[in-house]
């Protein structure tokens, strides 16, 4: 049987991330087509409470030590490094989130395993590991040949669908004490962010507006229309920066990755970095005057028309549709 795939989780305020279902969904797929067993390693106290939500996992390594708790990316890759080396892992999955961000790297520079940043896709194929890595806000797309099928990856969150939990037993749980490297940074306390009136990651409708909505004035269409369809409006960097909408209804690289059922972009170009939020939406439909626009090139549907003008007559069908 071929070496282990390793998922390290991501957890906080005793609940399980959402990068984490994405991780071990995308090492799932990865292990079965190469043979593999799935492990997973969960750092921190009180952590093996967690292990039974990791169900795609075989086997689940638990370090219950306090010291990992919110701990520095040095601490977190020394105690990785540990796991790879006890159990030859081949392929080792983080998130590319804040959390986890810098630990590929220190694994990699001590390990000597390849490291993949931004990665939105893997694949088994003929006997090799190719990765599929996101570079310059998607203007690059870099695939990458993992020969001998060793590496440390780190995966964009949104990239790969989490997937229901297989009607399978929890995984089997060996709990493991994992050294602790001294840093000189410490975590002191957690502040909770302002998420704002609307969680735009948990929508499954999104009417998404960006300069073709013209003024703030006309938010208001757009606000009518995610009523009509029990949705929310969300926007991309410019209406934000103008101080329309607040941060949390950004959607792109420098704001939410959001994966709903039904996305309308709205008088939006298309750019990489928003593109990069919303990409994992089933179904997405643009509107735009401009017949060229790149939201084109990836949406399901479009219409090259005034956002504004096309606005009150979609929430007057829907509407009518829904009487």
């Amino acid at each position: 049987m071929a070496n282990p795939v390793l998922v390290l989780g991501e957890h906080l305020r005793g609940v399980l991330s959402d990068i984490t279902g994405e991780l071990l969904a995308a090492g799932r797929r990865l292990a079965d087509s190469c043979g593999a067993p799935l492990h997973a390693v969960l750092l921190g106290k009180d952590a093996a409470a967690l292990a039974p939500g990791m169900k795609l996992a075989d086997q689940v390594w638990v370090a219950e030590q306090a010291e990992f708790d919110m701990a520095a990316p040095q601490v977190v890759a020394a105690a990785l490094q540990a796991l790879i080396e006890q159990t030859q892992a081949s392929l080792t999955l983080i998130g590319g989130t804040n959390v986890s961000m810098g630990v590929g790297t220190i694994v990699s520079a001590r390990t000597g395993l390849p490291f993949v940043n931004f990665c939105r896709s893997l694949a088994f194929e003929g006997g090799l590991i190719k990765v599929t890595s996101q570079l310059f806000g998607g203007k690059i797309l870099a695939d990458v040949m993992l020969a001998d099928g060793r590496g440390v990856l780190s995966l964009s969150p949104g990239a790969f669908p989490a997937g229901a939990p297989p009607n399978r037993p929890a995984p089997a749980l060996e709990r493991v004490r994992l050294p602790v490297a001294s840093t000189p940074v410490s975590f002191e306390r957690f502040i909770e962010p302002d998420c704002g009136d609307v969680d735009i990651t948990k929508q499954s409708t999104l009417v998404a507006v960006g300069r073709g909505i013209q003024s703030q004035d006309n938010l208001e269409l757009a606000e009518q229309l995610a009523a009509a369809l029990g949705g929310a409006v969300c926007a991309s960097r410019p209406v934000i920066d103008q101080g329309w909408l607040p941060l949390s209804r950004q959607v792109g690289k420098s704001g939410m990755t959001v994966r709903p059922r039904l996305y309308l972009a709205l008088g939006i170009s298309g750019a990489p970095e928003h593109w990069e939020g919303m990409q994992g939406s089933q179904c997405i439909v643009a509107v735009n005057t401009d017949p060229r626009a790149p939201v084109f090139d990836g949406a399901h549907y479009g219409a090259v028309a005034d956002a504004v003008e096309l606005l009150p007559l979609l929430t007057e069908k829907v509407k009518s549709r829904r009487s």
